[in-house]
């Protein structure tokens, strides 16, 4: 009796280190997945995007009070504070952020190549 038990106790280990395995390889294979229609970018222009976006942030004029909407409110002691600061021209700052990396590239146009004429996409 002890022998099937700890037989069966072997079959569960073994089956509970095949689901951990194919769990791994679902997950990577649904990464793959989710990869699959991504253009392909190297580390190195990722660095020089990462860089663009630093520069682009680093040097935004962030002290400009007109963008930003405050709700103030008095606390236990009776001094006003800040309660809420909300960026409200959050185009500006991703404009500034979108030309900065625009400038770190030769930006062509994308061709068909589904078509035999190799046209630009419609």
């Amino acid at each position: 009796m002890s022998e099937t038990k700890e037989m069966l106790e072997a079959t569960v280990k073994g089956l509970q280190d095949k689901i951990g395995s194919l769990n791994m390889d679902l997950k990577a294979k649904q990464k793959e997945l989710e990869d699959a229609n991504k253009p392909v970018i190297s580390s190195k222009v990722m660095d020089v995007i990462n860089d663009a976006i630093n520069d682009a942030v680093e040097n935004y004029d962030f002290d400009n009070s007109d963008q930003y909407e405050l709700d103030f409110s008095l606390d236990y002691e009776g001094r006003v504070q800040a309660e809420t600061i909300n960026l409200t021209d959050t185009y500006e700052l991703m404009e500034a952020i979108a030309t900065k990396v625009e400038k770190q590239f030769k930006i062509v146009e994308e061709l068909d190549t589904t078509e035999p004429d190799n046209h630009k996409p419609v």
